[in-house]
C-alpha cells in the first residue's frame, strides 16, 4: 500500500495526483515527479511539511495511492540522509490513482515538527536543500 500527501487539495478516490503542480519545498517551480512511500512515517512528514511550508493552516491529506507507471526510488532520500531506502520512498512521472484516503493520522508534537523547519531552513541558507529532478 502506497501512500502520498497534499496540503489541502481534498480529492476523491479514482481521482489522479499528476505532475506540474508548484512544489512545496522549492517555491517557484513545478514538480516533475510525485512523491510517494509506503510507509505512514514518512507520509505524515509529507503531510505536515507541505502543509508548513504552503503556510496554510489546518492538517494535509494522506492518500493511499496506486502508481499507473514505473517508479524509482526516491534520491532526495535513498543514499543520501538514510543508506538504501529504509523509508521506502520512491517517486514517478506518472500519474497515482488514489485508491483510499487516511483519516485517522497522528502527526508529530509541534516542537518536533518546529525543528524539523528550521533544520530544512539551515539547509536553505547553506544552500543544501536540492531537490533532485
Amino acid at each position: 500500500m502506497a501512500r502520498s500527501t497534499t496540503a489541502q487539495a481534498r480529492l476523491a478516490i479514482g481521482e489522479l495526483l499528476t505532475i506540474g503542480h508548484p512544489s512545496h519545498f522549492d517555491n517557484g517551480r513545478a514538480l516533475r515527479h510525485i512523491y510517494f512511500s509506503s510507509l505512514m512515517e514518512p507520509a505524515i512528514w509529507g503531510a505536515e511539511l507541505a502543509v508548513s511550508l504552503s503556510g496554510l493552516d489546518g492538517r494535509g491529506h494522506i492518500y493511499i495511492v496506486e502508481p499507473t507507471g514505473p517508479f524509482e526510488d526516491d534520491p532526495n532520500v535513498t543514499n543520501k540522509r538514510f543508506p538504501g531506502n529504509p523509508t521506502r520512498s520512491y517517486r514517478t512521472r506518472q500519474s497515482l490513482r488514489i485508491v483510499g484516503s487516511v483519516e485517522d493520522w497522528q502527526g508529530h508534537p509541534p516542537d518536533v515538527l518546529r525543528r524539523m523547519l528550521e533544520s530544512l531552513e539551515e539547509l536553505r541558507r547553506r544552500g543544501l536543500a536540492l531537490i533532485e529532478d
